[in-house]
């Protein structure tokens, strides 16, 4: 299943006829034994995104398997996106101050006292697009990515060493 084969969900998702919890229900969802976390941020909030689609449509949604695991905070210092969303992580880390304070103030609150993140980002092992490539790549997260860079690099504000992250890989 590739990611075009999800634009009749999309769709009913984008007319505000399927709600999150009846997105991740649709038997040809469930049936990938995805979390929910996972569902959401890739599948439902982006599989109508036309440059996101074209990053990932190549990709046999059947063939990740999503862990949570920790990952250390030097390995995001130059973990790439896709294509289309390059610069984007590092335009967040110019002003990460910014990026913060127009999220919900819980996420400041947590990044404040914990050094991370509230909600895990969504990464994949770029063997799944290359497979001469190792390491990973930000999936979804870029903003949560790129503030934790510019805290750490710009800013110099307190980091966690390691952060949890959700990683799929083949």
């Amino acid at each position: 299943m590739k990611l075009t084969d999800l634009r009749p969900l999309v769709a009913r998702r984008r007319d505000g006829a399927l709600s999150f919890d009846g997105f991740r229900t649709e038997p040809t969802l469930a049936a990938l034994r995805w979390p929910d976390d996972v569902l959401e941020q890739f599948l439902f909030d982006h599989g109508d995104n036309t440059a996101f689609v074209k990053a990932y449509n190549t990709i046999d949604l059947h063939t990740i398997t999503w862990q949570l695991e920790t990952v250390p905070a030097a390995h995001f210092t130059g973990m790439p996106t896709g294509a289309s969303d390059e610069d984007c992580i590092e335009s967040y880390a110019e002003i990460p101050v910014h990026w913060v304070t127009v999220r919900p103030p819980q996420i400041a609150r947590h990044r404040d006292e914990h050094g991370t993140w509230l909600r895990p980002p969504l990464l994949i092992g770029r063997r799944l697009l290359d497979p001469d490539a190792a390491r990973l790549r930000v999936l979804e997260s870029r903003t949560r990515v790129g503030v934790l860079r510019g805290r750490r690099l710009r800013e110099h504000l307190y980091v966690a060493p390691q952060h949890r992250a959700r990683v799929g890989r083949q």
